[in-house]
């Protein structure tokens, strides 16, 4: 409690310089993306007119969560591209994962699992992105159980690695428990392979888990390719995540995209995204883009 309080501290006068930046007449321009799941009411209702509202807020870039039956949003990958592209944006990433049974994870043999993927990476291939990214599992009951996970992110990785491809891993605030007195998102960055596997860390959930993104950064430089920036609701309303100390440091994070997500809103869907994406953009410290760094 008393290390978390400290990071509250901390991160209240850092978040205060980017929501104090004064706002420009005309906006910059930046190469942000949008997670789609911020918006996934309004997909519910209209695909096409709502990426266009993602576009139309300025957002260069997509992430995708809706990934099944080989389609994104019931529309196939090259359609689903289209439309994407049509709004002024680009295919960047998806949320996809396929979970191991509990036989796979007592027999050490998730082969089967792995036929699903060539089938995903295809799709993803045909969509256009770059990144395939496992958004989620529970806590396993057994540091082995976590090492098969480990494993089976590794040939996960290999097999997007040989068609072009990067996969990673997102986090939420469970991953900062231990199992077995090992904390778990640490014995996963230690156990995957840094050639195959990045993370996406999700800098809301690390600071609900009380830990410091830029101390994981520092101690893990080069890992976290992409960044969930997420706040309680709309970008720097909380106070709660020191969004400057990590903009900071994003060279040492590895970071290569910056991907806002907006889970809960105090406005529409619509003007919360809008909202998000202008605190970055008037924040001095987000580079225009990241793509040297690609």
């Amino acid at each position: 409690m008393k290390q978390f309080f400290l990071l509250f501290v901390v991160a209240l006068p850092l978040w205060m310089a980017c929501a104090t930046a004064p706002a420009a007449p005309q906006l910059p321009k930046k190469d942000i993306a949008l997670q789609l799941y911020s918006l996934r009411e309004d997909f519910k209702n209209d695909f096409d007119a709502t990426i266009k509202i993602a576009g139309e807020a300025g957002y260069t870039a997509i992430e995708a969560a809706s990934y099944g039956d080989g389609k994104f949003y019931g529309k196939t990958p090259a359609d689903f591209k289209a439309a994407v592209e049509a709004a002024g944006m680009t295919v960047l990433s998806s949320h996809t994962t396929k979970l191991l049974s509990e036989d796979e994870l007592r027999t050490h043999d998730f082969s089967a699992s792995l036929v699903w993927w060539d089938e995903a990476i295809e799709a993803h291939l045909a969509a256009g992105m770059q990144y395939i990214v496992a958004p989620w599992m529970e806590v396993p009951k057994t540091l082995a159980d976590l090492q098969t996970y480990c494993d089976y992110y590794n040939a996960i990785g290999q097999k997007c690695q040989d068609r072009g491809l990067s996969f990673g891993y997102h986090n939420h605030a469970h991953e900062f428990t231990k199992i077995e007195e090992t904390l778990m998102y640490d014995y996963m960055l230690e156990h995957t392979n840094p050639d195959l596997v990045f993370f996406q860390m999700d800098v809301y959930w690390t600071v609900m888990g009380r830990k410091s993104p830029v101390e994981y950064f520092q101690k893990y430089p080069g890992r976290f390719t992409l960044l969930h920036i997420k706040d309680h609701k709309e970008l720097g309303q909380s106070g709660m995540v020191g969004f400057d100390a990590i903009f900071k440091n994003t060279d040492v994070a590895g970071t290569k995209f910056l991907i806002v997500e907006v889970e809960h809103y105090n406005h529409t869907p619509a003007e919360s995204v809008k909202i998000s994406l202008d605190y970055l953009l008037t924040c001095p410290l987000v580079k225009a883009s990241y793509a040297d760094e690609r």
